[in-house]
């Protein structure tokens, strides 16, 4: 029996032997072939094929998506966000004058000497991603330093206006609220509006600072040349307490040449139409009303019976037209340093004239500085006005600055000296 069991062991034992022989074979191949190059090449491929699949699938969800977004008409404001400013600006004064009388009073009101506090925020939203919405809320309680005192004033609403920029040599600008010809003169930027320590030593003609109800203008840009058109009407917000009906309406111009080494020549004018008439009507304040023109003997009254409310008796509409024309120069000498002047002329009178030469520094380091002559021609038996004004501007950080500074000013036989500081928050 023995020897039968030891050959059955030898045959499980030469049979075992095979197997690890025939397992030991497969598992070589297998390893061989999975460290072969193209083996590699085709398993790779096959998983990045699964990849790109359900990154396709993805792709088409997220392009059904915005598809769907795309055909929804909603408003053009959605995912706009709203750019907040702040300005706080304080100013006081030290006089010095001959007399304590209504003749100083009024020097220094035209002097542009100006005291108190005042405050502005504004709220800029950019719509369809060229145009812009802005609104302008100010607070004052800053006035002309004359007999009388001050005026002062809550919250308000100052300015509306929207800028659609068509295309990149045509724009339009519509201000329903609070319009000013100083924003459309196409030279202005931050550092232009920024003043000294009066309002005369801002860079531009009193022209631009004049006050409107509502404008809307249109721009073209060509080259280095820049045209401007607008319209203008005023008189709408007296209308209730104006003893009368009375509208002025303007048309304003400008043409702007850029020079080279950075020198601006801006031509601008003018044309106010004055309407009123002497019969008492409140009509309220959104209604504007409307007549028809009709021929009259005198060139300076039209409007007859036919442009007044029915019921009203026979009344004459006056029109009075005043004109202005303006050059103004810029030249920048550097980043930070500019020199300028302007002229204006009333009804093409050189009896009525005026001029400022200006030179700042308005730099956003620690240390700026800024002058300014001015002066208004009346005719050669009336002195006019002269002013001289210097003040240096202390910044301290990047939003809050300080400008001392002194002003002298010649106006008829009032002279007045004034010691100035003014400071302004900007946030």
């Amino acid at each position: 029996m023995e020897p039968v069991a030891s050959v059955v062991d030898k045959i499980k034992g030469v049979a075992k032997s095979g197997q690890d022989f025939v397992d030991g074979l497969l598992r070589r191949r297998e390893n061989s072939s999975r460290r072969n190059p193209i083996e590699i090449l085709k398993r790779l491929q096959r998983e990045a094929f699964s990849d790109l699949m359900k990154l396709r699938d993805r792709q088409d969800k997220v392009e059904r998506v915005l598809s769907f977004y795309k055909t929804f008409k909603g408003s053009p404001f959605q995912e706009n966000s709203t750019l907040v400013r702040g300005e706080v600006d304080a100013s006081g004064a030290i006089l010095m004058v001959g007399d304590i009388d209504q003749e100083h009073g009024d020097a220094v009101g035209r002097a542009g000497i100006k005291t108190g506090i005042s405050s502005r925020l504004s709220f800029e939203t950019i719509v369809r991603h060229k145009d812009s919405l802005l609104a302008e809320f100010v607070a004052s309680q800053k006035g002309i330093v004359e007999i009388g005192g001050v005026s002062e004033g809550a919250l308000t609403l100052a300015k509306v206006s929207y800028t659609a920029n068509v295309s990149d040599w045509f724009s339009a600008i519509v201000i329903p609220v609070g319009a000013q010809f100083r924003d459309l003169d196409m030279t202005a930027n931050s550092s232009n509006q920024r003043h000294g320590v009066t309002d005369l030593s801002s860079v531009g003609p009193p022209l631009l600072n004049q006050h409107n109800d509502a404008a809307i203008g249109l721009t073209v840009r060509k080259s280095n040349v820049i045209a401007m058109m607008a319209q203008s009407i005023s008189g709408l917000r007296r209308q209730p307490l104006f003893d009368g009906i009375g509208h002025d309406f303007g048309t304003f111009g400008q043409i702007v040449c850029q020079l080279p080494k950075g020198i601006k020549f801006s031509l601008m004018g003018l044309q106010q139409v004055a309407k009123s008439s002497s019969h008492h009507s409140n009509l309220g304040a959104l209604a504007i009303p409307v007549g028809f023109l009709k021929h009259h003997e005198s060139p300076e009254i039209s409007f007859q019976d036919s442009a007044l409310p029915v019921g009203a008796s026979s009344q004459e509409i006056i029109t009075s037209r005043t004109g202005y024309i303006a050059l103004k120069l810029e030249s920048e000498l550097d980043e930070s340093t500019r020199i300028g002047g302007w002229i204006e002329m009333k009804n093409s009178n050189p009896k009525h004239l005026q001029w400022a030469l200006n030179a700042f520094d308005d730099a956003e380091d620690e240390f700026g500085w800024g002058l300014c002559l001015s002066g208004v021609f009346v005719d050669p038996t009336n002195h006019g006005r002269l002013q001289a004004e210097s003040y240096v501007k202390l910044n301290i950080g990047k939003k809050f600055c300080l400008k001392p500074g002194i002003t002298y000013s010649r106006d008829g036989n009032a002279k007045i000296l004034a010691l100035m500081l003014r400071s302004n928050w900007s946030f």
